[in-house]
């Protein structure tokens, strides 16, 4: 975790995603330049593409999506993916190894910069809190992540090298990260970002919106904040949902058009741009060789089970044909034909351009979206003083979308679960569910479709969840090299 410039991007690009040769800078002589605290801000969002990287030996953003026990893969080779959905996971997993090692260059990469832009001669001040803000953002991003899949972690908020003390960090208290987080995402909203910027970086927006997600999660497991929380949780969502900056897409195939990046319902998003950094998930949510993509590979890496597209209420548009699922396509030769695919594929995160096309695909990943925003004020009000009319419009709005009848007249108790149940039928393979999972310790039974305990919860293909499964296992390779850092309990 030494304080690395791995990654710079170019200065005066408006998409910054055009990475400059980082081999002629080091600590000593960069900040030195007003430019240099936009690049070095700029470096800090390159970790979060590496975990979407996918392909025939699996992706790590897989993780947390087989651990829900609602996924499945046709990708026999592809073994950690089999490690996480049939609960025989490791500390060897090479997933959880990309997100740690990634996600930890990110906070190093932040802390150099919230350390070194202040000093940067001749930079304006009002500019330089602004870029810091994103920093700040960005670190409570990566550390929201870790804290939640491996627990007890390393909190390190000063730039390491060879001599510092933090070179092989102790873990740290997971309620001091969870204050850490709110702490620096206090940072990014008093920075003075805009509400919204669609060149895709870190926005108020943004900030309030992953702030009311972490009160929400701070409500429950593990610290159990309870009341305080999810009224702090509730507020934050409302001032976003009262800014009037976002709104939900018309049509669930915006959730998957180029054109609307980081716009309406896309709050934040890993930016992918075609031709210079393609978004590389595509070949995963593709089936086995079933000739249906202008990509050459077809790895078949994700898909949902039948089971849980089964438990979405009848008549719910989302899971009707192509809308978050496609179950056939035409064939990549001949157009005019069509491919029975043999199961439950994401059409929720198809590019059908680069698909049948370009083969190199334009769209972004979303990482907050404006209905979990409404979905986490519905929930954290309820938990406050029961359903009011604004939580009932906010889940309402997306069941409007959903071509569902509305709630209504229902109890504190009864609005809880239909809540719950709407975050995993709209937010299915965004990589949340699992999250939602730990904070709630609740797993949806999708025979039943109502929520068990987590622990000792059954997969609808067998295996059964333990306490252990709570959290992801500290890598091996970071147990080696730190014998600071006490494994992850089960593990």
């Amino acid at each position: 975790m030494s304080a690395l410039l791995s990654v710079f991007v170019a200065t005066g690009c408006s998409d910054f995603l055009v990475e400059s040769d980082p081999s002629n800078f080091t600590v000593e002589n960069y900040f030195t330049l007003p430019a240099h605290a936009r690049s070095s801000v700029n470096a800090i969002y390159a970790p979060l593409r590496d975990p979407m990287g996918s392909g025939f030996n699996g992706g790590a953003w897989m993780m947390t999506e087989f651990a829900t026990g609602l996924a499945a893969t046709d990708l026999g080779q592809a073994v950690n993916s089999y490690f996480v959905k049939d609960l025989r996971n490791t500390g060897d997993n090479s997933y959880g190894q990309t997100y740690w090692g990634q996600y930890y260059k990110g906070v190093a990469a932040a802390n150099l910069s919230i350390a070194k832009i202040p000093g940067i001669p001749g930079l304006d001040a009002t500019e330089a809190k602004k870029i810091m803000g994103e920093a700040y953002f960005l670190r409570a991003f990566y550390y929201f992540n870790l804290v939640r899949m491996f627990g007890n972690i390393p909190l390190i908020t000063e730039p390491v090298d060879l001599q510092s003390e933090n070179l092989r960090p102790n873990q740290a208290n997971p309620e001091d990260v969870y204050n850490q987080i709110i702490a620096d995402l206090k940072m990014a909203e008093e920075s003075g970002l805009p509400w919204t910027d669609k060149s895709g970086r870190a926005t108020l927006g943004a900030a309030k919106s992953l702030l009311a997600k972490v009160y929400l999660t701070m409500a429950g497991y593990p610290l159990q904040k309870g009341a305080t929380h999810y009224e702090l949780a509730a507020k934050k969502a409302e001032e976003v949902i009262d800014s009037k900056q976002f709104t939900l897409f018309t049509t669930y195939d915006d959730l998957h058009n180029p054109a609307k990046k980081n716009v309406e319902e896309n709050i934040f998003m890993i930016q992918y741009k075609t031709q210079i950094l393609p978004s590389n998930w595509q070949v995963a949510i593709v089936p086995y060789n079933k000739n249906i993509s202008a990509y050459s590979d077809e790895t078949g890496g994700i898909y949902s089970t039948a089971d849980f597209v089964k438990s979405y209420e009848a008549g719910d548009l989302r899971a009707k044909e192509k809308q978050f699922f496609y179950t056939k396509y035409t064939n990549e030769k001949d157009r005019t034909k069509e491919v029975d695919l043999g199961g439950y594929f994401i059409y929720k995160h198809f590019d059908n351009v680069a698909q049948n096309t370009s083969a190199n695909s334009d769209l972004n990943w979303s990482l907050i979206r404006y209905a979990d925003v409404l979905l986490v004020y519905a929930e954290a009000s309820n938990e406050v003083s029961g359903p009011n009319a604004k939580a009932f419009s906010a889940v309402n709005a997306i069941r409007n979308r959903a071509q569902l009848t509305p709630l209504a007249g229902i109890s504190k108790d009864q609005f809880r679960e239909a809540v719950w149940k709407e975050r995993w039928h709209e937010l299915c393979f965004e990589n949340i569910t699992w999250f939602d999972m730990v904070r709630l310790r609740k797993a949806f039974n999708v025979t039943t479709k109502k929520f068990d305990d987590f622990v000792g919860h059954k997969f609808s293909y067998g295996p059964v969840l333990r306490e252990r499964e709570l959290l992801f296992p500290i890598p091996s390779s970071e147990l080696r090299n730190n014998t600071n850092l006490k494994p992850t309990p089960g593990y």
